[in-house]
């Protein structure tokens, strides 16, 4: 490939790393002043002596600051490490995750949130106890759901924050991490939910702010998203049966992101925040992953695997060196401040992403295990214990980044959803069993997701025991481990422990009948006529209209004076929720033609090229 000098200003520049200016550090410095302030508005404004408004926000956010805290909570610095490492490595495969997420999305605001939002939950594991019963799945779930918070997020997340300030900075990896996760701890201990959600809305400006670009092709084959069933990198089988149940449990049953959208004010609002967020993610695939390739092409030498030593000496792993692919590129092309620029974004997300974690993780504790222990108490130790795990997460996640440094392999991002395909599969199934399902009882719901971690733990362990080898090295693992797709194991334990829970419950007693009133998509049709005073459900509905004002706007007459008006459905928001009604018939409308026309074109090309093939043997055997 012969790049023009003329595209792509990188070429005129020494292939190496740039150099941190005054003017760099001081847009990085008037960042953190400003992430700072933010925190501190959220706590002189936000109501954190109640749980309510600590872990939920008050559920007074609007559907553009959930929209963006959704985006920007998802896309950390594992992102733009791992997302543009795997880009440079594997070309346009990787942007299936983002594509895969639009879909999702629609099915978090439209179908699991109503059913949310009727059990009046605050968390995940709190919503299987109420659909289930008993507590056995509610701590399975909690503590599963903080492990995968260690393994997949807050240790890749700090490995791959350190990594780019090395890149940038040539800082300490351990003083750069203590410095960060302080002040992300900080920032979420003092603010909750509110200081959370109000700087990621500051950090999705700052994320589209600048892309570093160079019009450079990629390699032909590169362009393909979905590669053929045999691919090492992402087979469109396995992707759609097996990734897609993992993503499931991250978009819907996933703390982190489903306690953005139940702090919305009401259900229009909850909706719009999945239509926005949806929208935003098509843009990793051009800020993120083509950058990647783009820094693949510039930086063959050093991105490209060569060899063991060669990977070692560059960026310190024998796996490869593809994460260090955009932080290697932003230093190398990007002027000065745009530079520092570049870094307080690449802080945001990591901060972002850790603020996020640490909030969701400390409401799982402290309301789904700790609360469970103990169950007299008050609010006020609820919210210390909160805060005190907080302290207990950092302390661990600093522990952790040597063991992150040591595991991870050259592609970050592949690895994450490794771990993650050979985990939450069961979770996916038994949230769509109990949202969709009312016959599945507690019992198939426990022996179904035991089965499930079981032989997804196994299959994990046995990854770990045999690593991926070096790079450019002969892969002499167990035909298992190199021939099975983690994708496709991901698919066979989905549909195993869907099968184990629904054959379970069909053998023993139906559920309650009120443990199904109010948790499954079928009890939306049997809301309350008017819910208790005592209920905190963010929106309420009457059995004819999802809102209680008529049509000049003034409430119904037959409505209770306890019923405040504030905790309905105003004009604007019934607007809204027209709004978003109607963009979601149009995307179902579109989304139905374009796959029905890809459809049409995979079979016209299937057919010329049997055609092709049944000419070519005749004429041979002619």
């Amino acid at each position: 490939l012969i790049l023009n000098e003329r595209f792509c200003p990188a070429l005129e520049m020494k292939m190496g790393m740039g150099v941190m200016e005054t003017a760099d550090i001081a847009v990085v410095a008037l960042y953190f002043v400003m992430v700072l302030s933010i925190g501190f508005f959220a706590m002189w404004k936000a109501n954190r002596s109640t749980v309510n408004g600590y872990f939920l926000a008050g559920r007074s956010m609007t559907w553009m600051v959930i929209g963006a805290s959704l985006f920007v909570s998802n896309i950390g610095s594992e992102h733009f490490i791992g997302l543009a490492g795997s880009g440079a490595a594997s070309g346009f495969a990787v942007g299936a995750w983002e594509f895969n997420a639009i879909l999702l999305l629609q099915l978090l605001g439209w179908v699991f949130i109503p059913v949310y939002i009727h059990s009046g939950v605050y968390t995940m594991p709190e919503y299987l106890c109420k659909r289930f019963g008993g507590n056995r799945l509610k701590v399975y779930f909690a503590a599963l759901s903080v492990l995968l918070y260690i393994f997949t997020k807050i240790s890749v997340d700090l490995y791959a924050g350190a990594l780019f300030i090395q890149e940038s900075l040539g800082w300490n990896l351990y003083l750069s991490i203590i410095l960060l996760i302080t002040l992300t701890a900080l920032l979420t201990v003092t603010g909750g939910l509110v200081a959370v959600m109000y700087t990621d809305t500051l950090q999705a400006v700052g994320n589209f702010t600048y892309s570093p670009s160079c019009r450079i092709d990629p390699k032909p084959d590169s362009l393909r998203i979905l590669r053929g069933p045999l691919d090492e990198d992402i087979p469109w089988p396995g992707f759609l049966l097996g990734q897609t149940p993992a993503s499931i449990w991250y978009w819907c049953a996933d703390q982190v992101i489903v306690q953005r959208v139940l702090a919305a004010k009401n259900i229009a609002h909850a909706k719009g925040s999945t239509l926005m967020a949806g929208v935003l993610k098509v843009l990793p695939m051009f800020i993120i992953v083509i950058p990647g390739m783009i820094s693949r092409i510039l930086f063959a030498d050093e991105i490209a695997c060569i060899g063991p030593e060669h990977c070692l000496a560059v960026c310190g792993s024998k796996a490869g060196c593809s994460n260090i692919a955009y932080p290697r590129l932003v230093m190398a092309v990007m002027p000065v401040g745009l530079r520092g620029l570049m870094m307080a974004v690449m802080i945001a997300a990591l901060m972002s992403d850790l603020d996020s974690i640490f909030n969701s993780a400390s409401t799982i504790f402290t309301l789904d295990i700790y609360r469970t222990a103990r169950h007299g108490a008050s609010q006020k130790e609820l919210l210390l214990v909160g805060r005190l795990f907080i302290v207990v997460m950092v302390v661990i996640s600093i522990a952790w980044v040597p063991v992150i440094i040591e595991m991870q392999g050259g592609q970050m991002y592949l690895y994450i959803q490794e771990v993650a395909g050979y985990l939450t599969p069961p979770i996916a199934a038994l949230f769509l069993l109990g949202v969709f399902w009312k016959r599945c009882n507690e019992t198939g719901a426990f022996w179904g997701g035991l089965t499930g971690f079981l032989l997804g733990s196994t299959r994990l362990i046995l990854a770990f025991i045999y690593r991926a080898p070096p790079c450019d090295q002969p892969d002499d693992r167990p035909s298992f481990i190199t021939h099975v797709h983690y994708m496709y194991v991901a698919a066979g334990l989905f549909w195993v422990s869907g099968l184990v829970a629904v054959v379970v419950s069909l053998c023993t007693a139906p559920p309650d009948k009120e443990q199904i009133s109010t948790t499954t998509l079928w009890g939306l049709r049997n809301i309350e006529r008017f819910p208790r005073k005592d209920c905190e459900e963010m929106y309420k509905l009457t059995d004819k209209s999802p809102v209680h004002l008529n049509g000049n706007g003034g409430l119904y007459k037959d409505l209770p004076p306890d019923v405040c008006k504030a905790r309905c459905l105003d004009g604007e928001d019934v607007n809204l929720l027209t709004t978003c009604s109607t963009s979601m018939y149009l995307y179902i409308y579109l989304l139905w033609h374009c796959t029905v026309y890809n459809i049409l074109i995979l079979l016209f090309r299937r057919s010329i090229y049997v055609s092709a093939v049944i000419s070519r043997s005749i004429s041979i055997s002619g």
